[in-house]
């Protein structure tokens, strides 16, 4: 019985120590505050800081850090020349170049982005919208065409089915380039 009663002492003992050690691990944890564990997606071209304090955190996070690469060039050119009749010639030139080109390389001409042709995202639209706006306009053009014009112009002699092709034609340019104008006014274009 007595190697039960010490084994009982001993155990409470152990657990007594372990609870004290964890209350006392748990309580100076309190000083300070533990931002969570995230995992950023990090690149070439990535940043991030974390700014922690008592009362919380702060995460600022840029996918594409920098946004803009520069490079800057310059060029001193002095040079004299004697002409022919006995004039002097002087040129002094200094010249300075700073680009700024983006993380894929293409260089920024201070407008919108521009893919590898040289055209900017509405320059696109642009150019997609007038197509859609010529076309429904050359529908619209030879359908009124063909409505009004084409069966006036059928009474010609010998050529009334050729002059009522014409008037179909020339009612699909009209239309196509009236949709354009219409589209260049609404689209901003």
């Amino acid at each position: 019985m007595k190697t039960l009663k010490y084994l009982g002492i001993g155990l409470g003992a152990i657990v007594g120590v372990a609870h004290i050690g964890a209350l006392g691990h748990l309580i100076s944890r309190k000083d300070h505050v533990q931002p969570p564990t995230i995992n950023f997606p990090s690149g070439r071209y990535s940043s991030y800081s974390v700014e922690v304090d008592k009362d919380g955190y702060k995460i600022e996070y840029k996918a594409n850090d920098p946004k803009t690469l520069t490079s800057e060039r310059s060029l001193d050119l002095k040079e004299n020349k004697k002409g022919f009749f006995g004039g002097n010639k002087t040129t002094d030139r200094t010249e300075y170049r700073r680009d700024e080109y983006t993380a894929e390389g293409v260089r920024n001409i201070g407008g919108a982005a521009v893919d590898g042709e040289g055209k900017s995202a509405k320059d696109i639209e642009c150019i997609v919208a007038d197509a859609g706006a010529r076309s429904q306009g050359a529908m619209a053009g030879s359908a009124i065409a063909t409505g009004v014009a084409a069966p006036a112009v059928m009474g010609i002699p010998y050529i009334g089915w050729l002059a009522a092709g014409w008037a179909t034609l020339l009612g699909n340019n009209i239309g196509s380039e009236a949709g354009s104008i219409v589209n260049s006014a609404i689209s901003d274009c």
